[in-house]
């Protein structure tokens, strides 16, 4: 099974960063960058020290359902390139272990797929649920606070 590892699709970004509000409706927030930890989920990389970074409320989700989380994202302030879809974990997943996770095409959790999983062994999980065909993407997110990282489809 091929899968492929994507970042937030670019004219959602650029539509959010347009408004200027989040996913609650609250300003969005601008930060400079020291250098620490602050992974842009559109181009899938850190955002580097003396640049700016935005903090917002992201539901990675077409529709609105109970299962669409809502949570706290990172982006690049300025423009940026998204990530091409790749089959490689992305370099900003550099914690341990992240929760991974299936939904159907109606972006529901498909119950039992929830895991907290090593992130070296991310891709082969995602393959693992996405051969079930009631799945229709795997997310990413983080083990201790939830955000959401990537997203993971079929190719």
């Amino acid at each position: 099974m091929n899968i492929q590892f994507v970042g937030l699709p670019s004219h959602q970004v650029a539509q959010t960063k347009t408004r200027g509000l989040d996913a609650y409706d609250n300003p969005i927030e601008t930060h400079c960058s020291d250098g620490e930890a602050y992974p842009c989920r559109h181009c899938l990389g850190e955002t580097p020290a003396g640049e700016d970074y935005l903090i917002l409320a992201w539901r990675p989700f077409e529709t609105s359902n109970p299962y669409a989380e809502t949570g706290p994202i990172f982006l690049c302030a300025a423009d940026c390139k998204a990530m091409a879809p790749s089959d490689k974990v992305p370099t900003i997943l550099v914690s341990p272990s992240y929760l991974v996770r299936g939904y159907s095409k109606d972006e529901r959790i498909v119950y039992g797929t929830g895991q907290v999983v090593q992130t070296s062994k991310i891709a082969a999980y995602a393959r693992e649920l996405l051969a079930d065909p009631t799945i229709a993407f795997v997310d990413v997110r983080s083990a201790s606070n939830n955000c959401f990282q990537c997203r993971i489809e079929r190719t």
